[in-house]
């Protein structure tokens, strides 16, 4: 069984995630925080742990929970904290399933994926080209947000690229998900130019560096710190600086939304939901299914400003 150290390890991995990716609110954080303490402490006097509770545990703690008088809301953002902890430890390779994927809740409303709509994107972009202290910054920024808006990559896909990913000005690049399952996603043009010039500027920075005497980065966006590439964190702070310099509200920026942003986008443009399920990387197209809303919407639209019923006969 694992330590209540190792329990707080995963926990404190799973809240700095949530934090650099979803921009997850400190409410949010501390209130999955003390949620997941007290299903580890519960576990612990069962004699079990993260590591191998079953779905016959996770059910029996939400019943639990149920006689202790607690919320629905409450017990469905318990299991909502339990499914996102065993679907990081997965993508971590830390457990080889995720044994809350299949329990149902109490329920709550779904919410639809807040995104951008194309001017916010165009001023993040914008704003990329100007904002950092030296040129090769500015081309990094650039390179980055022009990557996350062209490919819809979740941010630890992206900060971690593999600088042999961008070799030969390719059209497509391949990039390693969750579950170490691959996938290739097309590159626009400018794109595929933004990446064409950090590429020269982060070759001619490493060659300085390898001449004296430092190893070379296997990385896309070399970083000088233990991750040896972007940190999750430092690009969600740097999205951030985007926003305000680009004169988007800073708390409807994060690097998920825009990942929301690409979905929502090209589905509103005519993509078909198994292409868009197929490039954001998606096990079930059911996951996918959730951006139609824009579909709803183009088609209510549609109806509003064609139909001849749906406006009202002018007065003689």
């Amino acid at each position: 069984m694992e330590s209540s150290a190792d329990q707080m390890g995963w926990i404190a991995s799973f809240l700095d995630a949530q934090a650099a990716e979803l921009g997850a609110a400190t409410n949010t954080q501390l209130a999955y925080g003390r949620d997941l303490k007290d299903f580890a402490g519960w576990l612990t006097r069962r004699g079990s742990d993260f590591a191998t509770a079953d779905r016959d545990l996770i059910e029996s703690y939400l019943v639990d929970c149920d006689a202790q008088g607690l919320s629905r809301a409450t017990r469905a953002r318990r299991l909502s904290a339990i499914k996102q902890l065993y679907r990081f430890a997965f993508e971590e390779g830390w457990r080889p399933d995720s044994p809350a994927i299949q329990i149902r809740g109490p329920g709550r409303d779904k919410r639809l994926p807040k995104t951008l709509d194309v001017p916010e994107v165009d001023k993040l972009l914008a704003a990329a080209r100007e904002v950092g202290r030296t040129e090769a910054d500015r081309l990094r920024n650039t390179c980055l947000m022009e990557l996350l808006y062209a490919t819809g990559m979740r941010v630890s896909e992206l900060v971690s690229l593999p600088v042999s990913a961008a070799r030969g000005d390719p059209r497509m690049l391949l990039v390693k998900g969750k579950g170490g399952k691959e996938r290739l996603v097309p590159l626009s043009p400018p794109a595929r130019t933004a990446l064409a010039i950090w590429l020269a500027e982060r070759d001619a920075a490493e060659d300085k560096r390898r001449a004296s005497g430092a190893p070379p980065s296997r990385f896309l966006f070399p970083s000088r710190g233990k991750a040896g590439h972007l940190t999750r964190t430092r690009f969600y702070l740097l999205i951030k600086e985007l926003a305000v310099a680009g004169g988007v509200a800073p708390d409807k920026v994060t690097p998920h939304r825009l990942r929301h942003a690409f979905a929502t986008h090209l589905l509103a443009n005519g993509a078909d939901l198994r292409s868009i399920q197929a490039m954001l990387g998606h096990a079930d197209v059911a996951t996918t299914e959730i951006y139609t809303h824009v579909l709803d919407e183009r088609l209510a639209d549609l109806v509003l400003d064609h139909h001849p019923l749906a406006h009202p006969a002018e007065d003689d």
